[in-house]
């Protein structure tokens, strides 16, 4: 089956993913900019997300442009990746109204954690579907970023009952890491065109 779809769907759901989180961002009381001060946990949360989505969107973007056709495996799998990063918002919100608090970030790692399985899983059918000589097998070569990630989420997971704050520092570096731009599939394409 075309691909065109399951883009289409995972654009959509991405749109509502970040229009959601956005929302949860309330008009504060007052009309000082004192009264800002307040949401600042919550703006700050919002950014971090914001970008993690946007990560995302972007690589998956990149990752489809590797098939021509997709297969009811990987629309299963790309459907188990967007209820994982549908989960963001809900976590987003709670740790930024808690002020970071332990709980809030350990379950936004948990979020952050089974979104980066979800997406390994997607990738590998795409690369299951087309064999070891896929586009993007030969783009993502060892992954070395792909394989780091989820330790540092474990970590970070861990630490957060410890110090939340350290465990957030540990998120922002793997939106960091990733935030880099990877043009390993489009450099790939290029060659293969």
């Amino acid at each position: 089956m075309n691909k065109t779809r399951l883009e289409a769907f995972s654009d959509g759901v991405f749109a509502i993913i970040i229009t959601i989180m956005v929302l949860e961002i309330k008009v504060p009381h007052g009309h000082n900019f004192e009264d800002l001060v307040v949401l600042i946990p919550i703006f700050l949360s919002y950014v971090l997300s914001f970008i993690y989505l946007g990560i995302y969107w972007n690589n998956h973007h990149h990752m489809m442009h590797t098939v021509k056709h997709v297969s009811g495996t990987i629309l299963w799998a790309n459907m188990h990746l967007l209820f994982w990063l549908s989960l963001v918002p809900f976590a987003t919100a709670w740790i930024g109204e808690s002020g970071f608090e332990a709980a809030p970030m350990i379950v936004y790692g948990i979020c952050l954690l089974l979104s980066a399985i979800a997406y390994f899983i997607l990738q590998s059918q795409i690369i299951k579907q087309k064999g070891e000589l896929s586009i993007l097998k030969k783009a993502i070569g060892n992954d070395l970023k792909g394989k780091i990630s989820p330790m540092i989420y474990l970590i970070a997971i861990f630490l957060g009952w410890v110090n939340p704050i350290l465990s957030g520092a540990l998120y922002v570096l793997v939106a960091l890491i990733w935030l880099v731009p990877d043009k390993r599939i489009e450099r790939t394409i290029k060659e293969v065109s």
